[in-house]
């Protein structure tokens, strides 16, 4: 049981510390990351209205780079729903300039860039890049708050495991420790009998509970890295986070002693 609940612990883990990275790396990226929508139909109209945004922005001191999407660049990410450029020719797309700030993108960075390009690029939208994917991190928010709410879980059952088995184990052998009492030993010497017991299990449970979450974390992580994408590879996991995932065993072990220990002594206090 021990094992088992190791294991999902692991792989619990891992999941919360992998979506934490990738969403504080996801946050940084874009926290100063903007984006400039020339919304305008007539495509002479809005390659000049992009040109002249893209130099205005390049006045600006809180800009510290932009660059101006090329069409040929926007053609080939919108073919796959699209079609060919014949058909993307027909349709309407905003010229795009990639802003990155000095700083923060909030309102105030925001406002600043609309009213530089109020004069020179009427037809402009500026958003920032953070706001689009705001759904999508508060889901991997709530993502996080559930592996830790399995960790928890996990480390209860687990306890739980080792109550019962120790209640149990007792319970099995009343008139052992009823001879043992009789015959000098104490409370705390049979809860060490009990504690050497559990520690060897709880010791063989931790390790191949380790390398079942180990083998179940890798995997996934191979399956995640052969999608190829920026986004999932900030997902790895560092080396702060390997320990932490190394630590699960032992805090396990600790657990279960500890748990025994407790459950044996207040049995006893009531046995006799």
């Amino acid at each position: 049981v021990l094992a088992i609940m190791v294991a999902l612990t692991v792989l619990a883990a891992g999941a919360g510390l992998a979506i934490g990275n990738l969403t504080g790396d996801a946050r940084t990226e874009l926290s100063g990351g903007a984006t400039v929508q020339i919304l305008q139909a007539d495509p002479a109209q809005r390659e000049a209205q992009a040109a002249a945004a893209q130099e205005a922005l390049q006045t600006m001191d809180i800009v510290s780079e932009s660059r101006l999407i090329p069409q040929e660049e926007l053609d080939a990410l919108l073919e796959p729903w699209l079609g060919g450029s014949g058909t993307t020719e027909t349709v309407p797309v905003p010229a795009l300039i990639d802003v990155r700030l000095g700083g923060r993108a909030d309102e105030q960075a925001l406002q600043a860039l609309r009213l530089r390009l109020a004069d020179v690029a009427p037809d402009a939208r500026i958003d920032a890049q953070s706001s689009w994917l705001q759904p999508v991190f508060s889901a991997l928010t709530s993502l996080q708050y559930l592996a830790l709410a399995l960790v928890v879980l996990l480390a209860v059952t687990s306890a739980a495991a080792v109550f019962l088995a120790a209640r149990s184990a007792l319970g099995n052998n009343r008139g052992t420790i009823e001879i043992v009492h009789l015959l000098g030993g104490t409370d705390g010497q049979i809860a060490q009998l009990f504690q050497r017991a559990v520690l060897f299990d709880s010791i063989l449970g931790g390790i191949v509970g380790l390398l079942l979450g180990l083998a179940a974390v890798l995997g996934l992580g191979y399956q995640f890295a052969a999608l190829d994408s920026g986004m999932i590879a900030s997902a790895g996991l560092d080396w702060l986070d390997w320990i932490l995932i190394a630590l699960i065993p032992i805090f396990g072990v600790l657990l279960a002693v500890m748990t025994a220990r407790f459950t044996v002594l207040a049995a006893l206090r009531k046995m006799l």
